[in-house]
C-alpha cells in the first residue's frame, strides 16, 4: 500500500468509524435539547418540501424560528434514511436507551412523514446503515453483515454482494446501476447490487443520484464534486462549510443538501454555493 492510498483509506476508515459508533444507544433524552448532532441522513418531503433530519437522537425538522422540532416522539438512534415518496420514509438504527426491542431494528417504515414508525423486516438481525429508495425497490446496506440487499415490498430481500462500504446510490434510469462508497474509491455494479466492480478514485464519502445528469459525490473533506456520465468523470465544485461530511441528498438536479460538522446547508444552484438550514451542535465523537 502507497503512502497516498495508506491516507485515504485512514481517513475513509476514521469516517466509517465514527458514524459506525452510533450504533451504542446513548443519546439524550432529555425533550428540551435544541440543537442536533451525529446527523445520519437528510431528506425533503416532496409534498410540502420541508426538511428532515435523521439523527442519533430521533428523526427533527425546523420550527417556523428554523429551531429543530422532534417529528412524532421517537428519539430513537435514525441510521440509514430515506424519504421515498410522499410522507413515506424508510429508516433504520436502534432503540434509545432505556427502550424494549432488539439493538438493530433491521427496516422500519413511516407513512406519516416520520410521526409514526412500523416494523417490515430483519428486525434485530441487520443495521442499514445507507438506505435509498428507487424503482419502486429499497436498496439497502446492510452493515451488520457487509452486505448489499434489495427489497420490492420491504419484507423480502435479496441479497448482493458482500463489501464494505459507506453509502450507496442507485441510477434514477438504470434499476441495475449501483454505486457504492468504499476506501478504494466509488465501486460500480451493473447488475442490481449482485457484484461489484473494484473501487475507483476519487474516494467519495456519501454519494447522492436523482437525476439521471446529476450524480452528487462529497469527500471525507466536505469537497462536493458532480458527475454527469454515472461516475466516470467528476467535476469538483464548493467545499461545503463546516467540515467532515455527514449526509448528502440530492434532491433533484441543481437542489442538494449536505451535513457536515457545523450545520445542515442546502444548495440551489447545483452546488456553487451553500446557505446553511439548520446549525449543529458539535461533539467530539459518535
Amino acid at each position: 500500500m502507497n503512502k497516498r492510498h495508506a491516507v485515504v483509506a485512514a481517513t475513509f476508515a476514521a469516517l466509517g468509524l465514527t458514524l459506525a459508533a452510533c450504533s451504542s444507544s446513548d443519546g439524550d433524552t432529555d425533550s428540551s435539547v435544541t440543537a442536533v448532532s451525529h446527523i445520519h441522513g437528510l431528506g425533503l418531503d416532496p409534498s410540502g418540501r420541508r426538511l428532515y433530519i435523521a439523527t442519533h437522537e430521533g428523526i427533527y425538522t425546523p420550527d417556523s424560528k428554523g429551531k429543530p422540532k422532534l417529528v412524532g416522539d421517537s428519539k430513537d438512534d435514525f441510521m440509514g434514511f430515506t424519504v421515498a415518496q410522499d410522507k413515506t420514509f424508510y429508516a433504520s438504527g436502534h432503540p434509545t436507551s432505556g427502550a424494549d426491542g432488539p439493538g438493530n431494528k433491521g427496516l422500519i417504515k413511516s407513512t406519516d412523514a416520520g410521526r409514526t414508525w412500523e416494523s417490515l423486516s430483519l428486525s434485530g438481525e441487520s443495521d442499514f446503515h445507507a438506505l435509498d429508495y428507487a424503482h419502486n425497490t429499497v436498496y439497502g446496506y446492510d452493515s451488520t453483515n457487509g452486505l448489499l440487499r434489495t427489497s420490492k415490498d420491504g419484507t423480502t430481500w435479496k441479497n448482493g454482494a458482500t463489501l464494505q462500504a459507506l453509502d450507496i446510490a442507485v441510477s434514477p434510469k438504470d434499476a441495475d446501476l449501483v454505486l457504492a462508497t468504499t476506501e478504494e474509491g466509488v465501486a460500480r455494479s451493473t447488475n442490481g447490487g449482485k457484484t461489484f466492480d473494484k473501487g475507483e478514485q476519487p474516494v467519495m464519502a456519501f454519494l447522492s443520484w436523482k437525476a439521471n445528469n446529476a450524480l452528487y459525490g462529497i469527500d471525507t473533506s466536505g469537497r462536493l464534486s458532480r458527475s454527469t456520465d454515472a461516475g466516470a468523470t467528476w467535476k469538483k465544485l464548493a467545499t461545503v462549510p463546516g467540515g467532515q461530511p455527514q449526509a448528502l441528498t440530492a434532491v433533484d438536479a441543481e437542489h442538494v443538501l449536505a451535513a457536515t460538522q457545523n450545520g445542515v446547508y442546502e444548495s440551489k444552484d447545483g452546488g456553487k454555493t451553500f446557505t446553511k438550514r439548520l446549525a449543529v451542535k458539535s461533539s467530539g465523537g459518535h
